[in-house]
């Protein structure tokens, strides 16, 4: 098993993943972690499992860089995509970063996020009476999918009739993330960049001639900047909206897709969810560690440094894989054993330092209110067939999920 391992770890390449990674990458994250931890990849960049390793790189913002301009030039030419990824608040350092995260910020207070509770159920309930009457559930196209679009639709307060596109959009654009794209892939991204902005354009416009409330309204909260006279640029304004979709969407499809197939995997621990409902919390936590939606970020050092023994030159891109660090078991008892009373569980599916995730609170509440009711609605529901995969490796999730209901 050793040797096994060792040339497992020797052999990954992230530009040639076979199917059996897409599958389950975990037995190749454990390889990588116990036997090159900091590993050198064909291409020269550098890919970390580790979670020490992750959390210094988190922290360092000096040595590491979240700047993409560099890395993603050849990646994208001069493309909507380059634009759209190089202007999101995710891809940004600070001073840049902090103006434009602490605008999302405000808008996504927990006085602001509470204050959705109410909505959030309603719309769960409604999914759930939609899959009662019809017997039986697709859980990603019925249920996962659908709470995340209509959450963010509701903070930037996009009418419910031109909610259609922006499902399809976002997936577009985050397939593009990709370690490896495609030409149609690209060409898709290039096209939903292009098509969300001309929507946004109309839709700022008559945001700016009729604001909504910026207690609620993220959108006018956007427009409006802070009292200080601090505001977005055109540019800056209509990316980020497409980020805050984004970041959203497919990340928390992902939480409440795996962590219901998670539990039907794990019936002693759905079982303990039924019979102790207040336990979700740290349930969540669970799922957000065993099946991470987002598995990997990307940093590229800004000078010569040390990381885990090994010296990296400037200008090494590193992709921190948040999937490997997140069963780390120098972090993490049983790392394997998915155990929804875990605690602590520090793990890093929102990253960690400057860049953790904005909206963390918003997805939490989305995923304990989706799969608590859920399971108190059907307690009884099973995977009634084979699941499909997504088929990416940077957000881990399914596309299709067949459910019965019991």
């Amino acid at each position: 098993m050793n040797a096994d391992a060792k040339a497992l770890a020797a052999s990954f390449d992230l530009e040639k993943l076979t199917p059996d990674f897409y599958d389950n990458p975990y037995p190749t994250y454990r390889a990588l972690r116990e036997n090159e931890p900091v590993k050198r990849l064909p291409n020269g960049t550098v890919f970390l499992t580790r979670y020490d390793d992750l959390v210094t790189t988190y922290k360092n913002t000096k040595s590491f860089s979240s700047d993409k301009k560099r890395e993603f030039a050849p990646k994208y030419g001069d493309t909507p995509l380059y634009e759209h990824h190089t202007t999101s608040l995710v891809f940004n350092d600070p001073p840049a970063h902090t103006r434009v995260r602490r605008l999302i910020m405000g808008a996504l207070s927990p006085r602001a996020i509470a204050g959705m509770e109410g909505d959030l159920v309603k719309l769960v309930d409604g999914l759930l009476d939609a899959i009662a009457a019809k017997g039986a559930c697709e859980l990603i196209e019925d249920f996962a999918a659908s709470i995340p679009i209509e959450v963010i639709g509701n903070l930037l307060d996009v009418p419910h009739g031109e909610r259609g596109p922006l499902r399809d959009w976002s997936l577009a654009i985050l397939g593009a993330l990709e370690p490896v794209v495609s030409p149609d892939v690209a060409a898709r991204g290039n096209r939903a960049v292009t098509d969300f902005l001309a929507y946004l354009e109309t839709l700022v416009a008559r945001r700016r001639a009729k604001p909504g409330n910026p207690d609620r309204d993220v959108l006018t909260r956007l427009i409006q900047g802070e009292e200080n006279g601090e505001r977005l640029t055109e540019k800056e304004l209509l990316h980020n909206c497409i980020f805050l979709l984004n970041a959203g969407h497919e990340t928390t499809t992902n939480l409440i897709g795996n962590g219901l197939v998670a539990l039907d995997r794990n019936p002693d621990q759905k079982q303990r969810l039924i019979d102790n409902p207040d336990m979700i919390k740290t349930a969540v936590e669970e799922m957000l560690r065993y099946e991470s939606s987002n598995q990997l970020g990307n940093r590229m050092t800004t000078e010569k440094v040390e990381l885990g023994g090994v010296m990296l030159e400037a200008g090494t891109s590193v992709t921190l894989c948040i999937g490997a660090a997140n069963r780390d078991p120098a972090q993490f008892p049983d790392p394997e054993r998915f155990d929804i009373a875990r605690t602590p569980n520090r793990h890093l599916a929102f990253a960690t330092g400057a860049h953790q995730c904005a909206g963390m609170a918003l997805a939490r509440l989305e995923g304990a209110i989706a799969i608590s009711r859920f399971l108190a609605r059907f307690p009884d529901y099973t995977v009634s067939g084979q699941p499909v995969r997504g088929g990416r490796v940077r957000f881990r999730g399914f596309l299709s999920v067949p459910c019965a209901l019991g």
